[in-house]
């Protein structure tokens, strides 16, 4: 063991399943501490001796994996927060895995980034990396600023913020009746959870710039500059699996595993990532020289996530896929993001505008749910008309427009046919 101490934030799959996990496996660190304010969870680690088990979905089958020596501490508590602060002023590595990044001010005195201020103002380490998992492409940055309000001192030397680019899916499975069909390995005795992270560890971060500091979780991939992968999973991976979540919920699919199988389905997933998104991309980025940028190398990223969406193993749901339909149909998120990116490139995006309506078609399923008004709450995808979808998206898209927005919406609105032939198979 070295002298690397880990101090993680959210103790869910990620976290559980990636950061921590790799930390123990690297045996590079002499300490691993994760906040969580689930008691559930606090509790059953701690009788199991701070040891818990992750499944790992493979090609071939779920492999089951232990990791010891986690300390799971709730900041909620006062005794721990201590504990907690204690460790972060030891810390090397630091990782937040939370639901946003809306999160990193919540619980003022006692939030993540009061509390990451705190463990820097007292730290006697020479280096602190603090990677940002949630799901932004600015996650990083946000956080630093949290952290620098609470400081209100100059960011101390040897201090970073990393942005990640996590492609790994996984999930949370909470059905007793699953984990025990599927021979799930729960998280420790006494608690009906199991953490189900797929094999993929490729996870790409922001370039440690700090002079002499060797990270103790040597698994990731550093790029100096971390936009265009990032943009590479919100408008590849994260778009198309939307897509699929969409359109799958509209056919009744319970898995995304039933999905693979769906000639026609997979064939406009693929034309959308391959030619809409990954051409848009290429062209945007081919000067980067990064074979992921190239028409073989893009082909190569998307066929290889198609299977992995659909593994039987991971068993992922259409529901997880679909969930939040009106931030996923936002003008700049992955949908329409996807379809701006295309129309900026000369490429029309025919495949994602099925898509698209397949959002608009569920958001109409579910208008109590969302507060859409009585007068859009009426309206019925098979036969909007433009107009009336363009006063659907303008609500959607709450007042916000791009040079593509009239453009988005006739394109969405040609997706008619197609969405219903889909549908019909």
């Amino acid at each position: 063991m070295s002298e690397h101490v880990f101090v993680g934030f959210g103790f869910g799959p990620i976290q559980a399943g990636l950061f921590a996990k790799e930390a123990f496996q690297s045996a590079h660190f002499g300490r691993m501490v994760v906040a969580e304010i689930d008691p559930s969870l606090v509790a059953a680690l701690r009788a199991n001796g701070g040891s818990y088990r992750v499944n790992v979905a493979r090609a071939d089958g779920i492999e089951q994996v232990q990791i010891d020596g986690v300390e799971l501490l709730d900041p909620t508590d006062p005794q721990d927060a201590q504990l907690l602060r204690d460790a972060l002023a030891e810390a090397t590595e630091i990782a937040t895995c939370l639901p946003s990044v809306s999160f990193y001010d919540a619980g003022d005195g006692d939030s993540v980034a009061a509390l990451v201020a705190d463990g820097l103002r007292r730290r006697n380490t020479g280096a602190t990396i603090i990677y940002a998992a949630e799901n932004n492409n600015h996650a990083a940055e946000i956080l630093q600023e949290a952290v620098s309000r609470k400081l209100s001192t100059p960011l101390p030397d040897g201090v970073q913020f990393l942005n990640t680019v996590i492609g790994k899916m996984s999930r949370v499975v909470t059905d007793p009746a699953e984990i025990a069909e599927r021979g799930l390995a729960p998280m420790a005795p006494g608690i009906d959870r199991a953490f189900l992270v797929e094999e993929f560890n490729r996870i790409l971060v922001s370039e440690t710039t700090i002079s002499g500091f060797r990270p103790g979780i040597e698994l990731f991939v550093e790029k100096d500059d971390l936009l265009p992968f990032e943009e590479a999973k919100l408008y590849g991976h994260n778009a198309i699996h939307a897509l699929l979540g969409l359109i799958g919920t509209l056919k009744g699919c319970e898995k995304m595993t039933d999905l693979g199988s769906d000639k026609a389905l997979m064939a406009v997933a693929s034309e959308a990532f391959i030619t809409e998104s990954g051409r848009a991309l290429i062209e945007k980025y081919a000067s980067l020289g990064d074979a992921l940028f190239t028409e073989a190398g893009y082909r190569r990223y998307a066929e290889d996530l198609l299977v992995r969406m659909t593994n039987p193993y991971l068993g992922d749901t259409v529901a997880r896929a679909a969930r939040d339909v009106l931030r996923k149909l936002g003008l700049h998120d992955r949908i329409f993001g996807t379809m701006s990116l295309a129309l900026e490139h000369g490429i029309e995006p025919k495949n994602m505008a099925v898509g698209a309506l397949a959002g608009v078609a569920l958001l109409l399923r579910t208008p109590v749910e969302y507060g859409l008004p009585d007068s859009l709450a009426q309206l019925s995808w098979q036969d909007i008309s433009a107009d009336d979808l363009g006063r659907l998206l303008e609500w959607v898209w709450q007042g916000q427009t791009s040079p593509h927005t009239q453009t988005l919406i006739e394109h969405t609105h040609r997706a008619g046919t197609p969405l219903a032939n889909l549908l019909a198979k």
